[in-house]
């Protein structure tokens, strides 16, 4: 039973096909693991074990019936502590949300779980509201690597990543806002995919705006493809969301990258100073996507930092989300929350604006690069996990998260599909992440070129050994 839970959700359902195993046996696998990873890593706020049991009975007799419901029927899934699921408290790790609320409705991408038959674990850890880098938060604690519990599974969707990666579970639902999949996806050796805003549909909607995805958090690309088959679809409750895709996405991951215009931007320009075992496996990563046959070029694109123009977007957000609150609830919040919140409600309309005109020009030289490149290669991020507890490497002189994450959060200003994809280990056995980037709209690509990547086993970090399991 524990080898289950080293499956992907498409082995697992090839075994479902064939009988080789069933729903209940991969959802008492799934949770045993989560249990047992729990009192270490802390990646849960909340197991739904009794609610994970009766769906995946359910889905066992579907299965036995030969009438499976959708693409995910009896799969283990887990979902952030930031999206809707119906019956569950969604306290998005803070102690100002009432847990004594409604809880009658699903978020759009869980609703689509739902439908498709998947089995939900629980709600899984998040730093308060999603408003950084790491995942801790007065409400749940601190959440830990799964390579090395003394160092951060990053965030914000830090317990998504730990969970997968730990075996509870080979789909996760996780937002990124500046980076929040594919922070936790490096750090933790796993895949993960931030797609072209509004191809996933958010409700409700985020107070960070249009900087906020939902994405799929998974084993491989072929896990995010078919998990995106089934969420990337149009809800009515997003007025943002874009018609459905053209074709399935996990029927087009075979294109390889043949063909493919690549350009590979190690630094930047040099703008990022990059570890040089993070620099060592990404090239080695790009040097194989050219012997696959893409065409890759050295390139970088016209980006200048643009942290100031993302900070009045991300800090206005945060003190809106906060601005209902008195004032001992605002007392009760992350320290460092506390401190975006009043710089964020310091901004005026002009402020926000003039940072809106910055991200409309980012977003026009990005359109004008993938003019000339199919796709953009850097480090997901230009360090491996540091200490857990803390937003910023110590002595690093870095004051927000943002400083640790210049690969990441430009995509989220620019809407455009991005991934992390992990290509080894540094000397301490911590995982490293290949960044993928497209054009908008353009997620297939992405998709595609993971894809290849894990086909020609370039894209692994190896498996953490769980404790107590």
């Amino acid at each position: 039973m524990t080898e289950l839970t080293e499956l992907t959700a498409v082995r697992l359902l090839d075994g479902y096909r064939k009988g080789e195993w069933s729903p209940m046996e991969a959802t008492r696998a799934a949770l045993e693991r989560a249990e047992a990873i729990q009192p270490e890593v802390n990646a849960f706020v909340r197991l739904t074990a009794e609610e994970a049991l009766e769906r995946a009975r359910e889905s066992e007799e579907r299965w036995r019936r030969g009438e499976p419901r959708g693409l995910l029927d009896g799969v283990p899934v887990t979902v952030k502590d930031i999206l809707l699921l119906r019956g569950a408290p969604t306290l998005r790790g803070s102690r100002a949300v009432d847990p004594a609320g409604r809880w009658d409705e699903d978020a759009p991408s869980v609703a689509r779980l739902r439908e498709h038959g998947a089995v939900f674990l629980g709600k899984t850890t998040t730093p308060e509201y999603g408003w950084k880098g790491v995942t801790d938060s007065p409400l749940s604690g601190v959440t830990r690597n799964p390579w090395d519990p003394a160092r951060t599974a990053g965030g914000s969707s830090g317990g998504s990543a730990a969970a997968v990666a730990l075996g509870a579970g080979p789909l996760s639902l996780g937002t990124d806002g500046g980076g929040s999949v594919r922070i936790p996806a490096s750090f933790c050796g796993i895949f993960a995919l931030k797609p072209t805003y509004g191809r996933v549909p958010l409700y409700p909607a985020s107070a960070f705006g249009t900087l906020a995805h939902v994405g799929p958090m998974t084993r491989d690309a072929a896990d995010a493809a078919l998990l995106m088959d089934v969420i990337g679809h149009p809800d009515s409750r997003d007025w943002s969301a874009l018609a459905p895709p053209p074709g399935a996405y996990a029927e087009g991951l075979a294109g390889g990258v043949r063909g493919l215009r690549v350009a590979y931007s190690p630094s930047l320009g040099g703008q990022v100073a990059v570890q040089p075992a993070v620099a060592t496996a990404v090239r080695r990563a790009v040097e194989r996507l050219a012997g696959l046959g893409a065409y890759v070029t050295e390139a970088d694109p016209d980006l200048t930092d643009p942290v100031e123009a993302f900070h009045t977007l991300w800090f206005s957000g945060a003190a809106r989300v906060t601005q209902h609150l008195g004032p001992r609830q605002r007392e009760a919040l992350d320290p460092g929350l506390r401190e975006i919140c009043a710089r964020g409600a310091r901004y005026s309309a002009l402020d926000y604006l003039a940072a809106v005109d910055v991200r409309m020009d980012l977003g026009r030289r990005m359109g004008r690069f993938h003019d000339t490149y199919d796709l953009l290669v850097t480090p997901t991020l230009p360090i491996t996990a540091f200490e857990a507890g803390t937003e910023v490497p110590k002595g690093s002189g870095h004051r927000r998260w943002t400083g640790w994450t210049p690969f990441t959060y430009p995509f989220n200003m620019t809407q455009q599909p991005a991934a992390s994809v992990p290509v080894g280990a540094d000397g301490d056995g911590l995982p490293i992440g290949l960044q993928l980037v497209a054009a908008r709209h353009r997620d297939d690509l992405v998709l595609r070129a993971a894809h290849a990547l894990y086909e020609a086993g370039v894209a692994t970090a190896g498996r953490p050994t769980p404790s107590g399991s």
